[in-house]
C-alpha cells in the first residue's frame, strides 16, 4: 500500500514537473529565482495541492501572443528619446503619436472634475477601464453619469477587473446594464471560462470620451482617489490629452475589451503616425510578448546620465532593476525615489526596506511623504517621462496588465518633473537603519512573495 502510494506521489510529481517545465519554455515565462524554486519544490514534495494552484496561477502570459518586430539597425541612438523609441519597436510597442493639450491634474478635485467634463461632452462613444469602481459617493456620481449619456444614445463601454469589482462592493452592475451601458468584467474569478488566468488583474485605467480625448493615470474610480469621502483623499497623479495617443488607447481598449468578452481579436491595420511623435502607449502584462516597461526602465536607469526622479506607493524591485537604480546613483546620476511613510500595503512596506537600505548606501534619496501617495511615474534626464497605473513592483510589472505613457517634448516632460519636485518639498528624507537579525528574516521571506504583494 505504502509503495503504492509512493509510486503514485512520484507520478505526480513528476506530471507537475513535465507541466512546469514544457509551459516555461513554451510561453518563455520568465520568474523570479525565489519563485521558480518555490514551484519547484511545492511541485516535488505537495504535488496533489501544487499542481492545482500552478494550472490556475502559474502562468503569467496569455496564448496568442502579439509578434514582436525585430528590426535590425545600423544606426546607434545616441538619445534617451530614440533609445526608447527603438527598444519599444523592437517590442512591437505602437509607434510614437501625437498628443496635444496635456493637462497634468494638479490634485483629485482637477482630475474629476476633467471626468465629468469628458462624460458630459461625449457625443458618440465612451470607455471606462478601471482596476476599481466603487460603490461609494464617488462611484455612484460616476455610475449616474455613464447611465444619463447611455440613454441619451451614447455607446458607454465600462470594463472592470473581475477582483476589482469586488474590492470596490460592486459586484451587481444590473442598474447600469439596464440603463443601456455595456459591461464587462475581466477574468472574474470562479466564473471565467480563461482558465489559469485568476492572478493576472487587469490594472490599467483610462476614460476615452469620443476616441479622441484620453483621460489616464493612477486614480481608481473610488472617493479617495478624488476628493476623499469623509477622509483626507490620497495623493495621486492623472492627466489629459487630446491626438493620436487618445486613439491608440482606444484601439487598447478594445482589445482589452475582446478579451474580456471572449471575442476572437480583429487584427486592424496602424494608422500613419508622424515620426517624431510626443508621446508613445506603453502597455506591458501578460498580453504582451516581453515585460515592456520593465525593459524600459531597466535600460532608461543604466543609461540616464544626470538625474531620475520617481514616484510609486510600492517600491519591491526586482534584483536586476534594483542593480540599475544603485549603479546609476553610483556613477554619480541624481535618483530621488517619493514613497508614501505608510502605504495601504502593510506587507509591501515591511517587504522595501531592503531594498531602500541599498539604494540610499549607493548615493540615492528616498522621500517619505507624510500622507498616502497612489502616483506611479518616473522621470529620467529630464527627457523622457513615463506615467500611468504601474507601481515598481514585480507584481505590476511581470503580473498585472498595466499601461503607461512615454512623454518625450521636453515641455511635456518639465510638467511632470514639476509635480514631482512639489510633492518632494512636502517630504521627509527616509533614514536607514540596520535591522536586527528576525527583520531580516521577515524580510527575506516576504521577498519569496513579492510577486504577489
Amino acid at each position: 500500500m505504502l509503495n503504492h502510494w509512493m509510486t503514485l506521489h512520484g507520478l505526480i510529481a513528476i506530471a507537475g514537473l513535465i507541466v512546469y517545465v514544457s509551459s516555461s519554455h513554451t510561453l518563455h515565462l520568465r520568474r523570479h529565482p525565489s519563485a521558480a524554486i518555490a514551484w519547484v519544490f511545492s511541485l516535488i514534495l505537495l504535488p496533489y495541492l501544487a499542481l492545482p494552484l500552478y494550472l490556475m496561477f502559474g502562468s503569467r502570459k496569455v496564448v496568442g501572443l502579439r509578434p514582436a518586430r525585430r528590426e535590425a539597425t545600423l544606426h546607434v541612438p545616441d538619445t534617451l528619446t530614440a533609445r526608447t523609441q527603438q527598444l519599444a519597436a523592437v517590442m512591437a510597442l505602437p509607434d510614437a503619436s501625437s498628443c496635444h493639450d496635456l493637462f497634468v491634474h494638479e490634485d483629485g478635485r482637477q482630475a474629476l472634475k476633467t471626468m465629468r467634463s469628458m462624460l458630459e461632452r461625449a457625443c458618440h462613444t465612451i470607455d471606462v477601464c478601471t482596476f476599481i469602481f466603487a460603490r461609494d459617493r464617488l462611484g455612484e456620481e460616476i455610475a449616474g453619469l455613464l447611465k444619463q449619456k447611455a440613454k441619451a444614445g451614447v455607446r458607454v463601454r465600462l470594463l472592470v477587473d473581475g477582483v476589482g469589482a469586488y474590492l470596490g462592493a460592486r459586484t451587481d452592475f444590473s442598474e447600469l446594464v439596464n440603463a443601456g451601458v455595456q459591461v464587462a468584467l475581466f477574468v472574474p474569478p470562479l466564473r471565467s471560462s480563461l482558465k489559469g488566468r485568476t492572478n493576472l488583474r487587469n490594472h490599467r485605467k483610462m476614460v476615452i470620451a469620443d476616441g479622441e480625448w484620453l483621460w489616464c493615470g493612477g486614480r481608481n474610480l473610488a472617493a479617495e482617489y478624488f476628493e476623499g469621502d469623509g477622509a483626507a483623499p490620497w495623493v495621486d497623479l492623472s492627466f489629459d490629452l487630446h491626438g493620436g495617443l487618445a486613439h491608440q488607447a482606444g484601439r487598447q481598449f478594445d482589445h482589452d475589451w475582446e478579451f474580456a468578452k471572449g471575442i476572437a481579436h480583429r487584427s486592424v491595420p496602424e494608422d500613419s503616425v508622424p515620426e517624431q511623435g510626443r508621446g508613445q502607449l506603453i502597455v506591458s502584462g501578460p498580453d504582451q510578448a516581453d515585460d515592456t516597461f520593465y525593459t524600459l526602465l531597466v535600460s532608461g536607469f543604466f543609461n540616464a546620465k544626470k538625474s531620475i526622479y520617481a514616484v510609486t506607493p510600492y517600491f519591491v524591485p526586482d534584483p536586476t532593476l534594483l542593480m540599475s537604480l544603485t549603479l546609476a546613483a553610483r556613477r554619480g546620476v541624481e535618483v530621488d525615489l517619493l514613497l508614501p511613510r505608510k502605504s495601504n500595503h502593510r506587507l509591501a512596506d515591511m517587504a522595501r526596506h531592503r531594498a531602500l537600505r541599498e539604494l540610499t548606501a549607493a548615493g540615492g534619496r528616498v522621500w517619505l511623504l507624510p500622507s498616502m501617495i497612489h502616483a506611479k511615474a518616473v522621470v529620467i534626464d529630464g527627457e523622457v517621462a513615463f506615467v500611468g497605473s504601474a507601481n515598481l513592483d514585480q507584481r505590476s510589472l511581470f503580473l498585472n496588465y498595466e499601461m503607461m505613457v512615454a512623454f518625450y517634448d521636453e515641455n511635456d516632460v518639465h510638467r511632470f518633473s514639476d509635480w514631482l519636485a512639489a510633492r518632494i518639498k512636502d517630504a521627509n528624507p527616509y533614514l536607514a537603519r540596520k535591522p536586527r537579525i528576525w527583520r531580516e528574516i521577515a524580510e527575506g521571506m516576504l521577498l519569496w512573495l513579492a510577486f504577489q504583494l
